[in-house]
C-alpha cells in the first residue's frame, strides 16, 4: 500500500512539473509573438538543420530566452546566424531579480568581442 501511494505521488509530481514546463514555453511565446511581429518578423522559423529560430527579421536571427537561460541564448543566436546569413540577436525575457543575467549576457559579449544585438523585455 505504502508503495502504490509513493507511486501515486512521483505521478502527480510529474505532471504538476510537466505542466510548469508547458507554462514556460507558453509564456516565452507570449513574449515573442507581439516582439517579433512589431518588427515585422516571422516567429518560429525552420532552418535548413530542422533547428528553429525564434524569430528571423529583415535583419536579425534572434532566440528568446528566459533570464537565466542567457548562456545557452547565445549559442542558439549565433547558430541562427550562421544558417540564416543575419545578424544575431537575443531577446532576453527579464524579471524584476534577473538584472544579474542580462550583465551576463552583455558582458560576456562584450568580452568575447561578439556581434550580437541584445533586446530586453520585462516579465
Amino acid at each position: 500500500m505504502r508503495n502504490a501511494h509513493f507511486r501515486f505521488l512521483m505521478w502527480i509530481a510529474a505532471i504538476v512539473l510537466a505542466l510548469a514546463a508547458l507554462n514556460a514555453i507558453a509564456a516565452e511565446r507570449d513574449y515573442q509573438l507581439p516582439w517579433c511581429a512589431e518588427r515585422g518578423g516571422t516567429v518560429e522559423v525552420v532552418l535548413s538543420d530542422g533547428t528553429r529560430a525564434d524569430c528571423i527579421t529583415a535583419t536579425h536571427a534572434i532566440e528568446f530566452d528566459f533570464a537565466p537561460k542567457w548562456a545557452e541564448a547565445i549559442g542558439q543566436a549565433l547558430h541562427y546566424a550562421a544558417l540564416t546569413g543575419k545578424k544575431p540577436g537575443i531577446v532576453l525575457i527579464v524579471g524584476p531579480d534577473d538584472g544579474r543575467f542580462l550583465e551576463r549576457l552583455r558582458a560576456t559579449i562584450a568580452a568575447h568581442c561578439l556581434r550580437i544585438d541584445v533586446w530586453e523585455v520585462k516579465k
